[in-house]
This record gives structure tokens, C-alpha cells and sequence, in this order.
């Protein structure tokens, strides 16, 4: 199966904001679990972005998002911050970023309490089964095109000329080398002769 990528390009993944000034790359995209409510099911949230700082009196707040899907911030939006729930009532873009409004914080003091938050989100429901997203690629395998193992994915790095899956052995494989995720959902990278070894010569 080839890999086709949610974005301009495949070197594009979804976490890359298309605000944000290219000299100043996003952090790395992770991925954390939360219990339902009504059930026993760990539910996987995605980072989504981040809660800056206050604007203004009124309550809004800046937030700078990582994933090209602004609508984790229309109206109606639920994200979570830590352990609060918020709902988004308002938001516009501002300076590559957005001002937000949530349900719930109001005044300065309200958005201080909130600012520098980590923002999650639950997955979309992907409409294409062979897109694949940055939460797909989190914990996978990735081998060569004999088989050969060389690690699991821990984050995907912004890069100007490729983002790059970080691997738990501490390589860093460009995502234009990514040609499939085989039937075990694995990751099958064709890498340049030598990447690896140069790597394990450190």
C-alpha cells in the first residue's frame, strides 16, 4: 500500500502549521490517552497546539497551533488543557496565530490561569483508510525494504527540506523516504546505503 500524506506534498504532515514562520519550526508532535467518562476505553488524544498567553481583559487567549486543521479551533470545538475540558465559542486569526474565546474563562485572571497549556484533541475519523497521520506513525515500527528493524517512532520533527520520523534508537529518518506501512502497520523506509550505519558508528 503506498502512504499518501494529508498536506500540500509528502513530505507534508499534519501537524505542521501553515501560519508559522518556516525559521521557526513546531515542536515535535505526541500523542496522549484519556479514559471516557462512560467507558473503560482509553481514547487517543492528538497535540494539537498550544495555549500562549492571555489577550486582552475579556478572557481570549493565543493560541498557536501545530496541524494544518484550523478547525480544532472553530466554534464548537472541544479540546483538552491538562484536566480541563474547553470549548471553543469564538476564534480568529491573529499574527500567524489565533485568538481564541472559551467557554468558561473569563476576565485576565481566567486566561492566566490557563496560558501555556498543552491543547489535545481526539483523532478525526479519517476518510481515506491509506492517508496516513501523524497518530498513525507514533509508536510504529519502521524497517527496511529487506525486513531489517530499526526502531519504533517517538515524534515527527518539522524540517524545512523533509519533516523526519524520530526513532527511539535516536535516528532520524526524512519522511520523503517513507514508501508504505505494510499489512502489520509497520513503516518501510528506503533509506540512502550507509544512513543507519553512520549512525550506529557514533
Amino acid at each position: 500500500m503506498t502512504a499518501t500524506w494529508v498536506g500540500s506534498s509528502a513530505s507534508v504532515v499534519v501537524w505542521r502549521s501553515p501560519f508559522a514562520p518556516s525559521s521557526v519550526p513546531p515542536p515535535p508532535a505526541t500523542v496522549a490517552t484519556s479514559r471516557s467518562s462512560s467507558s473503560t476505553d482509553e481514547v487517543t488524544l492528538l497535540e494539537v497546539g498550544r495555549i500562549d498567553k492571555p489577550h486582552g481583559v475579556r478572557g481570549d487567549v493565543v493560541v498557536s497551533l501545530i496541524t494544518t486543521e484550523t478547525s480544532r479551533v472553530a466554534v464548537g470545538s472541544v479540546l483538552q488543557a491538562g484536566d480541563r475540558e474547553l470549548v471553543v465559542v469564538a476564534s480568529r486569526p491573529h499574527q500567524h496565530r489565533f485568538v481564541v474565546t472559551f467557554e468558561g474563562v473569563y476576565g485576565r485572571e481566567g486566561a492566566e490561569a490557563i496560558a501555556g497549556r498543552v491543547l489535545r484533541a481526539e483523532p478525526f475519523d479519517d476518510d481515506d483508510p491509506e492517508d496516513l497521520w501523524v497518530h498513525h506513525l507514533i509508536g510504529s515500527a519502521v524497517i527496511e525494504p529487506d525486513g531489517t528493524e530499526r526502531g519504533r517512532v517517538e515524534s515527527v520533527q518539522d524540517n524545512p527540506a523533509s519533516d523526519l520520523l524520530v526513532l527511539d534508537t535516536g535516528a532520524l529518518v526524512p519522511l520523503r523516504f517513507l514508501v508504505e506501512r505494510d499489512s502489520l502497520g509497520r513503516l518501510v523506509v528506503d533509506v540512502p546505503a550507509g544512513l543507519f550505519e553512520l549512525l550506529d558508528d557514533d
